[in-house]
């Protein structure tokens, strides 16, 4: 499942495709979706992030992956699992994320595949936690959070180390969801 397509409901998690490039780089580079972020990315910085999804994918056999919407085919954005950062303190973890373009939000895709990733990394990983994180103000990105039932971790908030100081989104917030807390918890579905 991990190297191949796995659907949900309304959406396909894949791997990274040439074509999926320039979408990406458009997206990365809206101020809306980067508002969260320290900087809107470059083409070429875009497409090195392409390449190490790509790279992760087939070292660990789960990445960030490409979102498609099923009905019209059109690439959305990211959603997945990946290896955090060795500079971070909760490290070693597996995080899941999202990010999609503008025109997809408020239709419940991130959730649905975020749930659908959390479940490969559960059933298909043998995880015993998985963790997400954000900036203080992403409120968009904490309602998932909540609708994919995990639970903050105050003790584990942080000044994410990548981010310069004093910069307004170095502080991170950190939420988790154990094995133990997902089973029974249907996939899909919120906002």
């Amino acid at each position: 499942m991990a190297g191949s397509p796995f659907e949900t409901e309304r959406l396909t998690l894949r791997a990274w495709r040439e074509e999926d490039r320039a979408p990406f780089a458009a997206m990365n580079a809206d101020p809306a979706v980067m508002e969260f972020f320290p900087a809107l990315l470059t083409t070429a910085e875009s497409d090195d992030l392409v390449a190490r999804f790509a790279l992760e994918l087939t070292e660990r056999g789960f990445c960030p992956w490409a979102v498609e919407e099923r009905a019209s085919g059109a690439f959305i954005g990211f959603v997945g699992l990946h290896q955090v950062s060795a500079d971070l303190a909760f490290a070693p973890a597996v995080e899941v994320g999202w990010r999609l373009a503008r025109p997809f939000w408020g239709q419940g895709y991130a959730t649905e595949a975020a749930a659908a990733a959390i479940t490969f990394g559960f059933e298909g990983l043998d995880l015993d936690e998985i963790v997400a994180m954000t900036t203080v103000a992403n409120l968009r990105s904490r309602r998932v959070m909540d609708h994919l039932g995990m639970t903050r971790d105050p003790n584990g908030d942080f000044e994410h180390p990548r981010i310069p100081v004093g910069h307004p989104v170095r502080p991170h917030l950190l939420y988790r969801l154990a094995r133990q807390d997902w089973r029974g918890r249907p996939s899909g579905g919120g906002t």
